[in-house]
């Protein structure tokens, strides 16, 4: 089955409100993301899943990056560590699945540190993981980890991830992109989004989706991804079923691109200016 998404469907997938929900009522994230030299991947995708609604932000983070962090985001709670540490003995990891959603992998890295916290969130969560960016890198290289998942996971692959997940080359993918995505999402029990142009969305029970209503060539530079794998993590720990917050998540990423062009340009725009626009972007689709 093959649909576009469009305004009425991602408006159908948005959690909504009550009077008397306070910060645990709409969602608690999990974020496992940034390491030195990369902080600012953690920060945007943090910023984004702030910017989409999760009541609660926890973030693990290694010790070195924590003053930046801690100074560029006011909401979140930190558990900052030594990159020695073993996951087991990290406070937050034992609390995990307090957690509504957890996402990880943008900026993380791919050191020993990294991957053995990856192994150890892919086996013991019971709670829905985004997995992104070096988080995929390190399943590329153990394509094992995957059938240890026993949560809902969704991936955020961008095409040269995708290839490194597959074993194909990027011409083979492209050839035809919605049936690779959706054989991946059937052979691993998981939804992918393999982003792109128009980006697709899968699932393993055969549910297939395009963007092709929001987007543009601006959005097209580093820490866009990030961005989009914070909204995902977000829209999921509020409640949305994880297929439908990945669509939805999608969606309002390239609606929030495409205001950031239309105010700043296509060739001047960057991830942070989306950010920004992520509530005109829900403004948007809640007035339908």
């Amino acid at each position: 089955m093959q649909e576009v998404i469009d305004r009425n469907y991602v408006k159908s997938a948005l959690t909504k409100r009550n009077p008397d929900d306070d910060k645990f009522a709409v969602g608690s994230l999990l974020s496992i993301c940034g390491s030195y030299g990369m902080a600012g991947a953690g920060i945007m995708s943090a910023k984004a899943a702030l910017r989409s609604g999760v009541g609660l932000l926890r973030m693990i983070i290694p010790e070195s990056i924590y003053p930046i962090m801690a100074s560029s985001i006011y909401e979140a709670v930190f558990c900052p560590v030594k990159e020695d540490t073993q996951p087991n003995n990290i406070s937050f990891i034992e609390k995990l699945n307090y957690n509504n959603a957890v996402v990880m992998g943008s900026g993380l890295s791919v050191s020993p540190y990294s991957k053995a916290l990856v192994k150890t969130v892919l086996e013991k969560a019971e709670i829905p993981i985004v997995l992104d960016a070096d988080g995929l890198n390190i399943v590329a290289e153990n394509k094992d980890l995957l059938k240890s998942v026993k949560a809902p996971l969704v991936i955020t692959p961008h095409i040269g991830e995708m290839s490194r997940l597959t074993g194909m080359t990027i011409d083979e993918i492209n050839k035809d992109r919605a049936a690779v995505t959706l054989n991946f999402a059937r052979d691993n029990n998981c939804i992918v989004v393999l982003k792109g142009h128009i980006t697709v969305v899968a699932s393993p029970d055969g549910k297939l989706m395009y963007n092709k209503n929001t987007g543009n060539p601006g959005m097209a530079t580093g820490g866009s991804g990030d961005v989009l794998a914070g909204i995902i993590g977000s829209l999921i720990a509020q409640g949305s079923e994880p297929y439908k917050g990945a669509m939805a998540g999608v969606y309002i990423h390239g609606l929030a691109g495409d205001i950031a062009a239309q105010k700043l340009s296509q060739r001047s725009m960057l991830p942070t200016d989306m950010i920004e626009y992520i509530p005109l972007a829900f403004k948007k689709i809640e007035s339908l």
